[in-house]
């Protein structure tokens, strides 16, 4: 049905537009239950953003947790098809500290998930509804993109033990290259190894700048083909509708215990932090015991409070 989205807040119309967008690529909506277990966040409070988690005993004396995360629900409750793609979007309440206000609050998140055998089709998909989620928040939208595997070529060829590349991953988050230069001086690391390290930090900015650079860097290493596959998703995300602008930093460094491949970040004009989060984390299904794949993304709908869509009919569905 059409609803006039003027008796809408704020929050109901964005979350109805993103519906009305996921599901009209084929993603199925998605409804949980407002609580889990808490070992299921216990067991995974690396990749929750707060580790802080509003928790109460259940009448069968069973240790249960306000939801603080949709993805981790949504992988535990579904069936295991690696064969297969399911296609999932959702909006729904967690709970957990804000990041500005430093106390609990219940907060609005919409997102999508993909599931099972995941593909260039499927990453490229995820990605572009990515972009165009961002092209309909706002204007002048930033989608920040890394790729953990080229990371981890870069890494590896260093050769330092896991606590030390712990390590050296933080300082690449920070992009501390002082610090960096430290940890590898301290255990010996080639200059040349070293400095290669410090040039793929050094190359940020739009995908068009950075992609020959970056092709230089990885040139006879493992990295060459990981690197084709992220030119062929950059390529596909600028050709669909509601182009945003795309940028390359690998500084932006997720849990590698559950994240693999592509990561990315959304920002808007005049919203101070990011407002969508997402990438591939194969490593978080194989953890949870699913052999499927996955990628998806979440939007953060209190970051968007001061962003108001224009007012017309929308189509909606339940």
């Amino acid at each position: 049905m059409r609803l006039d989205d003027s008796v809408l807040s704020n929050t109901e119309r964005i979350i109805f537009t993103l519906r009305a967008l996921y599901q009209s690529c084929g993603y199925e909506r998605y409804r949980m239950r407002r609580f889990e277990e808490y070992e299921l966040y216990s067991r995974n409070k690396d990749f929750l953003v707060s580790d802080q988690v509003i928790v109460f005993t259940d009448t069968n004396g069973k240790l249960m947790a306000l939801k603080p995360d949709v993805t981790l629900s949504i992988i535990k409750n579904s069936r295991d098809n690696p064969d297969s793609v399911r296609k999932l979007c959702y909006n729904e309440s967690v709970y957990r500290v804000s990041e500005r206000g430093g106390t609990f609050h219940e907060i609005m998140q919409a997102g999508v998930e993909c599931f099972g055998r995941i593909e260039e089709k499927e990453l490229a998909e995820v990605l572009c509804l990515a972009g165009e989620t961002l092209a309909l928040l706002g204007k002048n939208a930033v989608l920040v993109l890394s790729d953990l595997d080229i990371l981890h070529c870069f890494l590896d060829e260093i050769g330092l033990l896991p606590e030390e590349k712990q390590k050296l991953l933080r300082c690449v988050g920070e992009k501390n290259l002082h610090e960096i230069k430290s940890i590898c001086d301290t255990w010996n690391v080639p200059a040349e190894k070293t400095e290669r390290l410090k040039k793929l930090l050094s190359l940020y900015g739009e995908s068009e700048k950075v992609l020959p650079e970056l092709e230089k860097l990885c040139a006879g290493t493992a990295a060459g083909e990981t690197l084709n596959q992220m030119k062929t998703l950059i390529s596909r995300l600028k050709e669909r509708r509601g182009t945003v602008r795309t940028e390359i930093d690998f500084s932006l460094v997720s849990d590698g215990n559950y994240y693999n491949g592509i990561v990315f970040k959304g920002y808007l004009e005049g919203v101070p932090e990011r407002v969508l989060s997402g990438g591939r984390y194969d490593r978080l299904m194989e953890k949870m015991g699913k052999k499927a794949k996955a990628i998806g993304f979440a939007v953060y709908l209190d970051a968007l409070e001061r962003i108001a869509l224009p007012e017309k009919s929308i189509e909606v569905s339940d």
